[in-house]
């Protein structure tokens, strides 16, 4: 399926972030916005709201705890328990190295999976660059076209308005 972008191209961060405020206080809605290095505050201007990742982490990192405890108890107390140094069969202190690790690991791949699946991450032959300079050092600022709704000549002119120093469409394969 192909999409059709509207491409504003900034040199200037403090510019941008204005004309995403007075772009979306137009009413246009923008796709996303591309920049050479992380733009303090863009997160905020472009409406996006606080991750839930750090939820999912406790909850994985919670899991991680409860097995490694059950894990080493059932072990060491109930399926094969033995007398190591005098110590009683369910001793709590010496389990925490395994629990603190099973812990962090969890933790660790639930988030990242957590990440490929809501990011819609995926191995993939095609990667959709929007335009090569947003990896050097232009700041694009995708908006999605829609046909028979968006006026384009009106979109581009907002655009310039607004500071983008080039306008481009793009075609692109999703």
């Amino acid at each position: 399926m192909n999409k059709k972008f509207v491409l504003g191209i900034y040199d200037d961060e403090d510019v941008l972030l204005s004309a995403i405020e007075n772009i979306r206080a137009a009413g246009t809605k923008i796709y996303d916005v591309f920049s050479p290095y992380p733009v303090h505050g863009i997160d905020d201007v472009l409406g996006i709201k606080r991750s839930r990742l750090p939820i999912v982490a406790f909850f994985c990192g919670l899991f991680g705890t409860s097995f490694a405890l059950w894990m080493q108890i059932w072990m060491l107390g109930f399926d094969w328990p033995m007398i190591i140094g005098g110590k009683p069969h369910i001793a709590l202190p010496s389990f925490i190295p395994v629990t603190f690790e099973l812990t962090v690991l969890c933790a660790a791949f639930g988030m990242v999976i957590t990440f490929f699946i809501v990011s819609k991450l995926k191995p993939s032959l095609r990667v959709n660059v929007f335009d090569k300079r947003s990896t050097d050092d232009k700041f694009v600022m995708a908006i999605e076209i829609k046909e028979g709704v968006t006026d384009l000549s009106a979109l581009n002119n907002l655009l310039r308005s607004n500071g983008a120093i080039e306008v481009n469409e793009k075609e692109v394969i999703k």
